[in-house]
């Protein structure tokens, strides 16, 4: 069918441009440059090594230096064990079973420990993840070939070539502590046959809805459910909520966030916790002994002591076999009771639960996700249920052809084109103003939004105004180009003195401690770095730094600040934007604000894309609109 087969060609295209840009970062560059990148670990010291599955080995390590840089290492990921004595000849493949803090195990692909791993100068790296790539493959071929028969009704609803279905008959069951858009989604998915769409705005308690939802579907048919997202930190919020309403919960994968709480309800640690477990424990002891014994034969070799040592490796072989069995019924047993599995989207393929169907999956967050990622849990089910926002950030995508020729619309985006009838809106937020959420509404949600009493005209002190564009037209504040991306220091010094005044505003209503949280925002990687250097040259705001974050729009989906600043940086003679133009990435910057939003800006520039002019209109209707001239 060519809607695979489109499919298939672009995220072919986009595994080409990753691949390429692994390529660049890894090839030329020092292990220095390498853990800068957060591509490698390294030094690292060995702390344990035991056997795991498949007689391979897992070995725990822990970063003894530069542990406060950030990395891209997660569970599942790919990785090679080396040591730098000689990294081209002494390596070893595996895969990251498990990382938290300045730990992580790495399953190798062997049996025993290397000799060079007693010297030294040992280091772990990322290798490129083929494997989410095949997983994504796989899945769409089975899709394409699934689409040919009679029997798939889903796939066959989500590329358009039929309708969903809905139960008429079910009585109603409206959940008291949801709204009557949110109860209707609810209403909307348990009529569903195959296909629910819940379109969520910021603020409109989405995952609320969803795990309301979930409760209702078990209660309905009490059919095992798999809650997927495209990240660790959305699975895991979804996983504690879930468990928060007494569900039984099991999280498949390694949570992004190491609390208590979530660890409890993963497969490593319901597994410790297994009666069975204790058991196994000792096999698993008593194989390493054997092992350890087979080594000492390693240096000096008669017949004799080959055959001891062969017999040896046998032997723990051989229990290891009956703790893969053991395990193996643990896991099932676990996976029999949970009500509902959580994992990511490409995670949704881990072993133990690759062959399970279900009745219903739930894709939450479905706006960020890629397409392809999509199929490997939809094809588990009969029934699927999107949750998302396709007016905020789409999935990164690394080629900009891939993107082009179609991999940056998502199934989401689509099933709302298709399946208007599938589509439930949720319209009552309960995050910001009224004056903050009424631009948005208006141009992404066909002015549907309401704010809850409790928030619509909340302010952060009697008589503020809760929406501010400060104009710098004409105040001759060039953007300048570094490298790729663009800064505007004087604009950057104007948003620091409004803050400061602000902030002086704020004093007699706040203590320190319970003080507004604070983002500042620009699209622009370099405009903060400018950005973070006034702040701490900013005297009167050094007491409040702690609840001050500067960070681009991409890092704040899904979150929210008392206060927020956005830095617009572009100003220049010729209209030039950029990918200001991406309005649905303003979206996400404008509606992280709960109280107060002040936008900083040249409109000369800005109002080039009607967009911006149209926001600059709305802002003089409020009264918000200032220039930068008479306020300095």
């Amino acid at each position: 069918m060519d809607y695979f087969k489109n499919l298939l060609d672009v995220l072919k295209i986009e595994r080409e441009e990753d691949r390429n840009q692994y390529r660049r970062q890894t090839e030329s560059t020092s292990v220095a440059e390498r853990r800068a990148n957060g591509l490698t670990w390294y030094p690292i010291a060995i702390r344990g090594s035991e056997m795991s599955r498949g007689d391979y080995l897992t070995v725990e390590v822990e970063r003894t230096t530069h542990q406060d840089v950030s990395h891209q290492f997660r569970s599942g990921m790919p990785a090679v064990f080396f040591s730098n004595h000689d990294p081209k000849n002494d390596r070893i493949e595996g895969t990251i079973s498990h990382q938290s803090g300045n730990r992580l195990k790495i399953t190798l692909l062997t049996d025993e420990l290397p000799d060079w791993s007693r010297d030294g100068k040992l280091g772990v790296e990322l290798l490129f993840d083929d494997k989410s790539y095949d997983e994504m493959q796989d899945a769409l071929k089975l899709a394409n070939s699934l689409s040919e028969g009679p029997q798939h009704r889903l796939v066959k609803i989500l590329t358009g070539q039929s309708s969903p279905t809905f139960q008429t008959d079910l009585p109603p069951l409206p959940i008291p502590q949801l709204n009557e858009s949110q109860n209707r989604a609810v209403e909307k998915i348990r009529a569903a046959n195959e296909l629910a769409i819940v379109h969520g705005p910021p603020g409109t308690g989405k995952t609320t809805t969803l795990v309301q939802a979930i409760k209702a579907l078990l209660k309905q048919d009490n059919r095992k459910i798999l809650v997927v997202a495209p990240s660790n930190t959305a699975v895991d919020l979804l996983s504690e909520k879930l468990h928060e309403q007494g569900l039984n919960v099991l999280r498949v994968g390694n949570p992004a966030r190491v609390s208590e709480r979530l660890m409890a309800l993963t497969l490593d640690h319901k597994m410790a916790e297994h009666h069975l477990m204790k058991e196994a424990k000792k096999l698993k002891k008593q194989a390493n002994e054997f092992k350890n014994m087979a080594h000492k034969y390693k240096r000096n070799f008669g017949k004799a002591e080959r055959d001891q040592r062969k017999a040896l490796f046998d032997e723990a072989h051989r229990i290891m076999k009956e703790v893969g069995n053991t395990e193996q019924y643990i896991i099932d047993d676990l996976v029999a009771k949970a009500q509902v599995i959580t994992a990511t989207l490409v995670g949704s393929n881990q072993y133990m639960i690759r062959n399970l169907t279900f009745y219903t999956v739930v894709i939450d967050e479905a706006g960020q996700a890629l397409e392809p990622a999509c199929w490997i849990p939809i094809l588990k089910a009969q029934k699927v249920v999107l949750a998302g926002d396709h007016c905020q950030l789409s999935p990164t995508i690394k080629s900009n052809e891939a993107a082009r020729k179609g991999l940056s619309t998502t199934l989401l985006e689509k099933g709302v084109a298709l399946h208007p009838e599938a589509v439930s809106v949720l319209e009552e937020q309960y995050r910001m103003h009224t004056h903050i959420m009424g631009y948005s509404s208006q141009v992404f949600y066909a002015n549907l939004l309401k704010a809850h009493a409790s928030v619509a005209a909340h302010s952060l002190f009697p008589g503020d105004s809760a929406l501010r564009f400060i104009d710098t037209a004409g105040c001759g504040f060039d953007e300048k180009l570094e490298g790729t991306s663009s800064t505007n220091p004087e604009e950057a010094a104007l948003l620091m003195k409004h803050l400061t005044q602000l902030v002086a505003e704020l004093g007699p209503f706040y203590s320190p401690q319970n003080f507004p949280s604070i983002a500042i925002i620009s699209p622009y990687k370099q405009q903060l770095a400018v950005l973070n250097e006034q702040l701490t040259h900013a005297p009167d705001l050094q007491p409040y730094l702690g609840k001050i974050a500067v960070n681009t729009i991409d890092s704040f989906q899904g979150q929210e600040r008392d206060i927020v600043y956005i830095s617009m940086t572009r100003s220049n003679a010729d209209g030039e934007i950029g990918f200001l133009a991406d309005i649905r990435r303003m979206n996400v910057a404008m509606t992280r604000a709960r109280k107060k939003l002040v936008i900083v800006g040249d409109s000369a520039t800005l109002a080039s894309l009607p967009f911006y002019a149209d926001f600059i209109a709305y802002s003089e209707k409020l009264d918000a609109y200032q220039s930068a001239w008479e306020w300095l």
